[in-house]
């Protein structure tokens, strides 16, 4: 039996609790892949002093929920975690994690690269970032959709 978790949440997460819930009680899956995303210090050259990231209550999940279900008719999966976070983050504080099991390692990879690609331009979240020249709303970048067309 295969579990989806979508959680979009304030608090932080613990990658080991994480990953032990993916592989809790499943021993059909030898494939567990994982992918965490953090703030990083500098974007387009500028020194990032933290991200404030604002979403839509509701369609939010929904939205996640049908990217994880797209992958399920793609790919061979398992059990599946989507965490989001929202709120004020400071640099180095995780955003997001996206885990997959699956019987086999392509499927496990592959899925969770679409799930990651399809979240950064599909997901209703939006970006502010405070650099050391103020604060600045983030556009959708180019480079991002090129990736989630390729699939």
């Amino acid at each position: 039996m295969s579990n989806t978790g979508i959680k979009v949440q304030l608090e932080d997460f613990d990658f080991g609790d994480e990953v032990d819930a993916l592989e809790a009680d499943n021993h059909v899956d030898g494939a567990v892949v994982t992918f965490i995303g953090r703030v990083r210090n500098n974007n387009d050259g500028l020194q990032v002093k933290h991200l404030f990231l604002e979403h839509y209550a509701g369609m939010t999940e929904t939205c996640l929920a049908d990217i994880v279900e797209q992958a399920r008719q793609q790919w061979q999966l398992g059990n599946v975690s989507v965490i989001h976070r929202y709120g004020q983050l400071a640099i180095g504080d995780k955003i997001v994690f996206v885990g997959v099991t699956s019987k086999h390692r392509k499927d496990a990879f592959s899925a969770a690269e679409f799930i990651m690609d399809y979240l950064k331009v599909s997901a209703p979240f939006w970006k502010k970032e405070q650099t050391e020249q103020g604060e600045h709303w983030l556009a959708a970048k180019k480079t991002d959709q090129q990736e989630a067309d390729k699939w």
